[in-house]
């Protein structure tokens, strides 16, 4: 047994996207002063094209017993067969981490292999005049492909262009001017469908970096035994609150100009600390009293008019380590000089961020 069992229904997401292009077609009879007549639209089923012309040559079809004739024009399309791609291949043991839509936590999953998937549709109909008119509804679009996007792995929002080539057309009239048997019109397209198939996916949060650590020196006479001089760290810092900490409470309205606002208490509210009231995210500038002077809408959020006695949150530490995978999030950046004499570590990354370093500095970017 190779693996547990999966199923991304990729194969059949590509037959329903591709048979979903050609669904809308018309054909238009006109009479001698161009006025048209009516207006048909082309049926299109799944299914191999011998099945259809041999219905068509019995002459009646059964629906739910009742014998009605298979009408035309119509068309047909089928999957005649699947091969690898090896000019689309990358590395069979390159993985890429993703975000689980449902769960919200972080999935690994290995890179896709590419396919072909060849397609055929036919097109099928009494008078060429209907096979042509369904014909140059399709031929502009594909020069010779068209890109079709496509949700491989909706659990993950993994989208890819699919490019759909046409290969070649044939045509074919078998009627034998007789009167017992109907005439069918058959052009044949080849298509080939660029797909990719994506192998199971696996919860897993291992190797995320959540800690970047540099050490300086300023000796070059012998780089292996240079003693560090600065360390500089930086890890993940939360851009909104997790924690609901409701350390304070507006105490008047705010408008979406005002910048200084009175609040409850603000012996837990220090200078320079990230708040967040309803959706908005603010920065306090100074602290007079319990009237704070804010930076408002920081960390991209809409500035918007606040209620008296609604719930100010704190933008910190606790908050930091609740960041998941997915999350918008800043940097929170500490230096440290040294005098002990180590040698420094030119690059280390850690997959577990200490929230001691975060209280030294913290910086307002954007992840």
């Amino acid at each position: 047994m190779l693996t547990n069992h999966f199923y991304h229904e990729i194969i059949r997401k590509t037959i329903v996207s591709f048979g979903t292009l050609f669904n809308n077609l018309e054909v238009q009879h006109k009479d001698k002063s161009g006025k048209t007549v009516s207006v048909v639209k082309v049926p299109i089923s799944y299914g191999p094209q011998q099945k259809f012309l041999a219905r068509i040559s019995q002459g009646r079809d059964y629906q739910d017993g009742v014998a009605t004739t298979l009408s035309l024009p119509r068309m047909s399309f089928e999957v005649m067969g699947m091969t690898y791609d090896a000019t689309r291949k990358v590395s069979t043991m390159q993985t890429f981490k993703s975000v689980n839509k449902k769960t919200n936590k972080m999935v690994k999953a290995f890179m896709p292999v590419p396919y072909n998937i060849n397609m055929q549709l036919s097109i099928l109909a009494k008078l060429n005049e209907d096979a042509i008119q369904i014909l140059e509804q399709i031929l502009p679009y594909f020069q010779p492909a068209f890109n079709l996007t496509i949700d491989l792995v909706d659990v993950i929002g993994e989208k890819r262009d699919m490019p759909i080539t046409l290969e070649g057309i044939q045509m074919e009239d078998s009627y034998e001017d007789d009167f017992l048997t109907r005439r069918a019109l058959t052009y044949t397209l080849n298509f080939t469908c660029k797909t990719y198939l994506f192998g199971p996916i696996n919860n897993s949060s291992e190797g995320l970096i959540k800690k970047v650590q540099t050490d300086y020196y300023s000796d070059t006479t012998n780089t292996k035994t240079a003693p560090r001089q600065q360390r500089y760290s930086v890890v993940p810092a939360a851009v909104k609150d997790y924690t609901s900490d409701a350390t304070a409470a507006t105490n008047e309205t705010i408008d979406t100009v005002r910048t200084e606002f009175d609040v409850n208490s603000a012996v837990s509210l220090r200078k320079g600390d990230y708040i967040q009231i309803d959706d908005e995210k603010m920065l306090i500038r100074s602290i007079t009293g319990n009237r704070l002077k804010v930076k408002r809408g920081v960390y991209s959020s809409l500035i918007k008019p606040h209620d008296i006695n609604v719930t100010i949150n704190v933008i910190n530490v606790q908050d930091d380590v609740q960041v998941i995978e997915g999350d918008d999030f800043g940097f929170g950046e500490t230096r440290t000089d040294y005098a002990d004499g180590s040698i420094y570590s030119s690059c280390l990354l850690y997959t577990s961020p200490s929230p001691r370093d975060r209280q030294k500095c913290r910086m307002a970017a954007w992840g």
